[in-house]
């Protein structure tokens, strides 16, 4: 397996195409334009097989506050394994440049996570917020209840997982 990281503006337009079609497949038509949106803009790491794009993760910036306190985050996106190469260390080794990055880079790592892949990520080390998840709005404030206990966060020192946390707006879905 073939690993390379690439940042969106590096991107080869066939390379792009291909992951696209890779999110739309795995995500079984719940990946619309506004989730692809969110994917671009940062650096991703894609998974090879003999020359066949197999794996798809990227990292993206964004502006949270956790307890009131402003952090830039790294924020995982688009997280996609074919179907065929699941369970054999494809999603790990899109995770470890990823988390390489983002412990270099930001200040904290988050993402939010379907319920079948919680074990995933808490096996990584990310740990899951158990606090009230908000989104900085244009109207301000408001509560994401609905998103709660589904956001983990990689960090060097621990975090207080009872802590809100409050994501910055956009288009879609905040989380």
């Amino acid at each position: 397996m073939d690993i390379r990281v690439y940042h969106t503006a590096d991107l080869p337009p066939a390379t792009l195409a291909g992951i696209r079609a890779l999110l739309d497949a795995a995500f079984d038509g719940d990946f619309d334009d506004e989730d692809w949106d969110h994917a671009l803009g940062g650096m991703h790491a894609t998974a090879w097989h003999d020359g066949t794009l197999v794996g798809h993760a990227s990292v993206v910036r964004r502006q949270f506050r956790l307890d009131e306190r402003p952090l830039r985050v790294g924020y995982i996106e688009a997280v996609a394994v074919r179907a065929d190469h699941r369970r054999r260390g494809v999603g790990g080794a899109l995770m470890a440049p990823l988390e390489r990055i983002i412990r270099d880079a930001y200040d904290l790592g988050a993402l939010s996570s379907s319920h079948l892949a919680v074990p995933f990520y808490e096996g990584r080390g990310w740990q899951r917020l158990r606090g009230p998840s908000w989104a900085m709005t244009p109207d301000g404030l408001v509560r994401t209840e609905d998103d709660d206990d589904g956001i983990f966060v990689l960090a060097d020192a621990p975090v207080n997982s009872e802590a809100g946390l409050a994501c910055d707006w956009r288009a879609g879905d905040v989380w």
